[in-house]
This record gives C-alpha cells, sequence and structure tokens, in this order.
C-alpha cells in the first residue's frame, strides 16, 4: 500500500485508485440509464414524474451514509499517511456501526412522517400513488443503502479500489436484472423498482462487508469501536459537509421539481429523463474526484507537498478534459438522446433545451468537484462545508426563484449553469484563501 501512495509515478497512482471507482459509478451510471429507459417504456408521463420526485430520497440517503463514509474515509487517509494502523482500525469500526444506527433511527422517522415528506417532496393528485410505493419500499431497505457508502469509501483508503468496485458492478447487475421482471414481469409499477434498488444494495453492502475482512488496517470488530471526541469531530467536520453536497442536491432537485410542477407532469418527466443523462458525465467525474481522495489525503497526512501538488495537477486536466469532451457530444445529440428514452414531441423538445443548458457548464463542475474533495481530504470543513451548501441549495435556490420569477420556464431551466458559474468563482476564491500559507496550490 504504501509504494503505491507515496512513490508510484502519480498518473499510475491515480488511476489505480480512480478508475475502479469509475467504472463502479459506470455501471451505477448504466443502470440509472436502464432504469429511466424501462419505466419510460410504460409511456405513462405519472409514473415517470413519480419516481423522479422520488430521486431526492435516495440522494438523502446517500448524504445520509456520506457522513460516516467519506467522513471515516478522510481522516482515515490521514492517519495512515502518519502510519498510524491502531487508530485507522477503531475509526473504520467505529463508523460502520454508527451508521447502520443511525440508518434504523432515520427508518422509523420516514415512515412516520411520510404523508408531509411526500408533499415536500412534490407529489400531486396524479403522482402521489406512484411516489407513495417507491417511498414506502426504499425507506424500508434504507439501511444497506446507507451502510453500504462506509465500507465502499472506507476500504479505498488502503487501494482496495477494485473490491469497492465488484461490489457496486455486482449490486448494479442483479438491479437491472430485477428491475424489468418487477416492473413488466410482475407488475409492481414504483414498488418494483424501489425493491429492485434495495435487495441491489443488499448484495453490495454484503459483500463490501466481507471484503472489508481483508483489509490490514481496518476493522469491523464491535470491541474496536470507539474514538476519542476530536477524532469523533474530525470525522463530522469533514463528513456532515459531504452529506451536505447529497442533501443540497435533494433540496435542489425538489425545488426544482416543484417549480417545474406548474408546467406540467411533462415538464417534470423531461428534466427527469435529463437528470439521469446529465449523470452520465457526472458519474464518471465523481469516480475521479473520490478516486483520488485517498491519495490527497494521505499524502497530505505524510506533509509530502511535491507529490500533493501534482496530484492535484494531474486531477484538474483530467476532470476538465473529461467534462469538456463529454459535453461538446451530448450537446450535439441532445434530441436523439431524450427521443431514446421518451419520444413524445413536447418531451423531446423541453428535454433538448434542458440538457443542453445543464451541459455548458460541466467543465466548471469539475474544477468545483476538485475543490470540494481536497478541502474533504485535508479536514478543512469550514471551506468544505461552504462549498456543500453553495450549488445546490444557497445559490441554485436563489437562481431558481429570481429567474423562474422574470423569464418563467426558461429561467428555471439556465438556473443550475448560473448557479454552477458562481459557485466555481467561490470555491476558486476558497482555495487560494485556505491555502495561501501552505505549499499546496496545484
Amino acid at each position: 500500500m504504501n509504494d503505491l501512495f507515496e512513490k508510484a509515478p502519480i498518473p499510475k497512482a491515480y488511476l489505480q485508485l480512480a478508475l475502479p471507482v469509475v467504472l463502479g459509478m459506470v455501471a451505477s451510471m448504466i443502470y440509472n440509464l436502464a432504469d429511466t429507459f424501462f419505466v419510460a417504456q410504460t409511456g405513462n408521463a405519472d409514473l415517470v414524474a413519480g419516481i423522479a420526485l422520488g430521486s431526492p430520497l435516495f440522494s438523502f440517503m446517500l448524504a445520509i451514509g456520506d457522513i460516516f463514509g467519506l467522513g471515516g474515509s478522510a481522516v482515515i487517509s490521514r492517519v495512515l499517511g502518519k502510519h498510524d494502523y491502531q487508530q485507522s482500525a477503531r475509526i473504520s469500526s467505529f463508523c460502520f456501526y454508527a451508521a447502520i444506527a443511525l440508518s434504523l433511527v432515520l427508518t422509523v422517522l420516514l415512515l412516520v412522517f411520510e404523508a408531509p415528506i411526500l408533499t415536500l417532496l412534490g407529489a400531486t393528485n396524479a403522482t402521489r400513488p406512484y411516489i407513495a410505493d417507491f417511498y414506502r419500499v426504499l425507506v424500508l431497505g434504507s439501511t444497506f443503502i446507507i451502510v453500504s457508502l462506509v465500507p465502499g469509501n472506507i476500504i479505498r483508503t488502503e487501494g482496495l479500489a477494485q473490491l469497492s468496485m465488484i461490489a457496486t458492478v455486482s449490486g448494479t447487475i442483479l438491479t437491472i436484472i430485477l428491475d424489468p421482471l418487477f416492473l413488466f414481469g410482475f407488475h409492481w409499477g414504483a414498488a418494483g423498482v424501489a425493491f429492485a434498488n434495495v435487495l441491489g444494495f443488499a448484495v453490495n453492502t454484503g459483500l463490501l462487508v466481507i471484503f472489508m475482512h481483508r483489509a490490514k488496517s481496518l476493522s469491523l470488530a464491535p470491541n474496536q469501536a470507539h474514538i476519542s471526541r476530536p477524532t469523533f469531530k474530525a470525522v463530522v467536520a469533514v463528513g456532515i459537509p459531504a452529506s451536505l453536497t447529497n442533501l443540497t442536491q435533494s433540496f435542489g432537485l425538489m425545488l426544482l421539481n416543484s417549480y417545474l410542477a406548474a408546467y406540467g407532469a411533462q415538464a417534470v418527466a423531461a428534466m427527469g429523463i435529463v437528470q439521469k443523462i446529465y449523470m452520465v458525465v457526472m458519474m464518471v467525474m465523481i469516480g475521479f474526484a473520490f478516486g483520488a481522495q485517498p491519495l490527497i489525503g494521505y499524502n497530505y497526512g505524510a506533509k509530502n507537498w511535491p507529490r500533493l501538488r501534482a496530484t492535484l495537477r494531474f486531477d484538474l486536466k483530467i476532470e476538465g478534459g473529461y467534462a469538456l469532451v463529454c459535453a461538446i457530444l451530448l450537446i450535439i445529440f441532445a434530441p436523439q438522446l431524450i427521443a431514446l428514452f421518451m419520444n413524445q414531441p413536447t418531451i423531446v423538445a423541453m428535454g433538448t433545451v434542458m440538457l443542453r443548458a445543464i451541459l455548458i457548464t460541466t467543465p466548471l463542475v469539475g474544477f468545483i468537484l476538485v475543490f470540494t474533495t481536497v478541502f474533504q481530504s485535508v479536514g478543512n470543513g469550514t471551506s468544505a462545508l461552504i462549498m456543500a451548501l453553495a450549488r445546490q441549495a444557497v445559490l441554485l435556490g436563489l437562481a431558481i426563484v429570481i429567474l423562474a420569477h422574470f423569464f418563467g420556464l426558461t429561467g428555471i431551466i439556465w438556473a443550475q449553469p448560473v448557479a454552477d458559474v458562481l459557485t466555481c468563482l467561490l470555491g476558486s476564491w476558497l482555495y487560494r484563501r485556505a491555502f495561501r500559507d501552505v505549499p499546496l496550490r496545484a
């Protein structure tokens, strides 16, 4: 492990850690596209819209898992850079069991407050039956979804990214097989889509637990699940901002869907399809960003500034270059892509405009991801928190409200690109300010 993090050429170390994460993200991306395709083939815009409205719930669960998944892995990376293996074992065990406990509490709360939450998600009389079925099944299986984020992230700190990928791909393949079976074979509708997801995550989590036992400096032993108060604060200082990144994603989607609902189910369905296609680009970008995180945290903990600077330069080139190429290709073929999912003239027309608008600022999102993961990796909780709240909550919320008021549907569509530009400028300023006195600038 030490040779990979300390001595291997940067491109080799970066790609060895990041590519398995990217491939796992690609597998999830393929499922998201297949899921959207299967659901769209029903021709039921209310069903498509209902599942789209339920998507923020899924993002919320991932966000909760990120508290101890990304928070724990960031701290463990820095601890491993100092070769403190006893501490890494305690942190990994604590994060695993804390995630289980938190998921069980949330399951109860989400079931108790189902009605107001569905309203908050934007359910209408037409979509409520579909989103309710989707919601209940997903909530009952939330423990598998939330807990999977902990071992999935933590084992990468030891360079076991390939095992994390295997678990993700296995769960995704199962979900892709079950999705059309439950939807068209058993006619379970939205509940079937949710059940396929839960079973896929159950397999994913089970494999990750098995793989975590192979790690030399990590532990799942209950008697190791205790950490000091400063260490707990270090975990949540990174984990909560990381969690808020997904939570604000949920908030942004809810607000966006709420404003789009005034323009009918077709507008919501079109944006649901666009968001799935957009994830083709985003999941790979996120994979590279998360894949680089253990390398960044390790070398920061070891105070190896030249190697850290080289890692950040390579990270920026990969993120920006990939985003630019993909954005150009998807902008060109936007109408054909939308039509593949739901070939209805109104949805194709609206979806094409939405997709092209959101893709324009994709390279800037790549830079935003680098800034954010650096703040998380080095334990700069304040800057990470600001970035988490900015793009999908404060700036996007303001952009939607203001632009919708002046430009209606067009303003809603262009709110995300505006928020991306402002967030990238904010991230660049925070990056320079945070590392003004540290030789960390890329």
